[in-house]
């Protein structure tokens, strides 16, 4: 059984109004991209990575393989107009069994903790199909400008990722959502639209996705710490 890992890093960063897309933007000298690149390359778990990126970026991205050792990346191809095109392009360059593991994490989430990526994938091995999700703490309103409802809490939970399936579950149910013309723009979605179970995991509140100016100022900040 082998595990591999999916980086979906052909967004733009439209709304960090950069020039480049914030996965390659440096922090301390060093991308974004590598800070999450590193935490697969370091797990005993992992086995291969497979990156879905931009053309353009084929040539950088080689470059930072060889500069910090990536060499559990196996694959570099291109990425689709959406998410969910990427995360095919990639799933369709794996040499996967039925029951092997892939997961698929954001290129910009690079504080995921080691203890909650073995996680996701023991339990994926138990339970097929994972979602590292948070359960929501702040009290939610529904409105546009004024209150119009407050939404109960107790079974909200804030989805990152990685999210963990069984090879076959994410093939099938990636295939069954192109057979049907439907887009997802998360696998756990895409996969219960397929008829499956997915089990809900506990996420860390480290594990922030970089998407504004502000998510970019605090990953900095902590990086200066760590």
């Amino acid at each position: 059984m082998k595990t591999f890992v999916i980086i979906p890093a052909g967004g733009t960063g439209s709304r960090i109004d950069s020039e480049i897309p914030k996965q390659y933007l440096k922090v301390l000298g060093k991308e974004i991209l590598v800070y999450t690149l590193e935490t697969f390359q370091k797990s005993s778990m992992i086995d291969e990575i497979i990156l879905a990126a931009q053309p353009g970026y084929f040539d950088l991205l080689d470059r930072l393989k060889s500069k910090y050792g990536l060499n559990k990346i196996s694959k570099i191809v291109e990425g689709g107009e959406e998410r969910q095109d990427s995360v095919m392009n990639a799933l369709a360059a794996i040499e996967g069994e039925a029951g092997d593991i892939v997961a698929v994490h954001d290129a910009v989430r690079p504080l995921l903790p080691e203890s909650v990526l073995e996680n996701a994938i023991i339990n994926a091995k138990k339970f097929d199909s994972i979602v590292v999700a948070m359960k929501v703490k702040d009290t939610l309103i529904e409105g546009n400008g004024y209150v119009k409802n407050y939404v109960p809490r107790e079974e909200i939970y804030q989805a990152q990722t990685p999210q963990v399936f069984k090879y076959s579950i994410l093939k099938g149910a990636m295939d069954k959502a192109y057979k049907e013309n439907k887009k997802f723009t998360d696998e756990s979605n895409l996969v219960k639209n397929a008829s499956y179970h997915v089990k809900i995991i506990d996420g860390s509140p480290l594990n922030f996705k970089i998407t504004t100016k502000s998510d970019l100022d605090l990953f900095e900040m902590i990086a200066k710490a760590i």
